[in-house]
């Protein structure tokens, strides 16, 4: 183990979560960020970040952070964390590829004494049951003899400039008690919000699984809610800013829930159960009613265009935004798909329209070609699915202006007053 103030670190995948993180270590120590995508590297070089989370300036402002696609480059640091992502398969099952991919790639270039630290989500037991094993084949070291490891997980929040790395509290943990001050320690260092060492890496783990799981099942109680609500011509909104009043009601509303965490990362925990012999009820369902909203969405916009007499099958609709939340250029997991995919069902024909959105990661992820341009007095029904501030700019007024004289204006994230939409969800 070595000291703090001699450590070089690696960070291993320069996404959302280890870009930011990387900046932030290199803000003390040496830091080298490792992807093993050569184009994404390339263009971090050249102080361009695609997913927006770092600008040209703060990029430049980092002299002690160097970007390479070649492990041979990482070779030689002491600490070595982990932000890889952690997805779902189709079948809804942890996706540990890329994570093991990341731990079969390390055994081969630790040395001893070294420290591998991972930030991915994964479900409480992974890294000493998964990753471990894989450092341990591949090294010839043992684990807290040739080697140690840690658990500290991310709280990256795509796209919001207010909660940086550094500004949000950081649980830690490690292999042993002397690696987990360690770790601790370290992460104090560039985490101004201070840190919280936790007892275990499977208790860090735990908590990173239930963060989000407990988010996810918070928003479905609201969304069933809004579908209640609905049925009685009551407006959710209204109901929600009536109950807010109260000191302890939690200030959830109801929407689409994508993204690489609060659609994703309950799953791990509903694995890790389901493997222990539990069939967990509540995060389940949590995660039907979820993932039916893009559905119910559609269904809704077609059933109340049906009663204005509006024409749906080879109507026209326009989908305001692609990303799975505003202000951010992220599309894994969109809830948004669903919505398209259904109406695809009804003979409709939606246009989606996305300012943050990269048209050709729209085309590679889903199929779908953004417009560039959006055309006025086209439109039979229009969704204001994410609430971008471009769309918080445009206002009702302009927003209808590209509906044709009679259309429908179905606003999921109340950009707009209730009276200045047709529909709310």
């Amino acid at each position: 183990m070595n000291r703090i103030e001699d450590v070089k670190v690696a960070v291993i995948g320069l996404g959302y979560v280890g870009l930011p993180l990387a900046a932030a270590f290199a803000k003390k120590f040496d830091v080298v960020g490792f992807d093993i995508d050569a184009e994404r590297i390339n263009a971090l070089k050249d102080q361009i970040d695609s997913t927006l989370e770092m600008s040209v300036e703060e990029l430049g402002a980092l002299p002690a952070l160097s970007f390479s696609s070649d492990p041979e480059d990482i070779r030689g640091c002491q600490v070595y964390i982990v932000t890889v992502p952690t997805p779902i398969d189709r079948h809804k099952r942890p996706d540990l590829g890329p994570l093991q991919r990341a731990s079969e790639l390390l055994s081969g270039l630790i040395q001893q004494g070294d420290v591998v630290i991972y930030e991915s989500t994964v479900y409480p037991g992974a890294t000493e049951e998964v990753c471990v094993p894989l450092l341990e084949k591949g090294s010839g070291f043992t684990l807290n003899e040739g080697f140690f490891v840690g658990y500290s997980p991310e709280r990256i929040n795509p796209g919001d400039k207010d909660h940086r790395v550094a500004d949000i509290l950081k649980v830690t943990s490690g292999s042993t008690d002397s690696i987990a001050e360690f770790v601790d320690t370290l992460y104090k260092n560039v985490i101004a919000a201070g840190t919280y060492k936790a007892s275990s890496i499977r208790v860090a783990e735990a908590a990173k699984a239930i963060e989000n799981t407990q988010r996810d099942i918070n928003i479905a109680l609201i969304n069933e809610l809004a579908m209640i609500f609905k049925r009685l011509d009551i407006d959710t909104e209204e109901v929600l800013r009536a109950a807010g009043t109260k000191w302890n009601f939690l200030p959830f509303r109801p929407g689409l829930v994508g993204g690489h965490c609060i659609g994703v990362d309950p799953y791990y925990m509903t694995h890790k159960a389901q493997e222990v012999g539990y069939h967990p009820e509540m995060i389940l369902a949590g995660r039907r009613i979820n993932d039916a909203m893009g559905r119910y969405v559609a269904g809704e916009l077609v059933k109340g265009m049906l009663q204005r007499g509006i024409k749906v099958t080879g109507g026209r609709v326009l989908v305001m935004g692609l990303t799975f939340k505003e202000n951010c250029p992220d599309i894994r997991n969109t809830k948004v798909v669903d919505i398209l995919t259904e109406l695809e069902t009804y003979g409709v024909r939606a246009d989606v329209y996305d300012p943050w959105v990269d048209a050709e990661e729209a085309q590679r992820s889903y199929g779908i070609s953004p417009l560039q341009e959006l055309e006025a007095g086209v439109y039979d029904g229009i969704i204001l699915a994410v609430a971008h501030e471009q769309f918080v700019d445009m206002g009702a007024t302009r927003i209808r202006e590209l509906g044709k004289p009679e259309h429908l204006l179905y606003d999921l994230k109340y950009v707009l007053l209730a009276g200045d939409s047709d529909m709310r969800l």
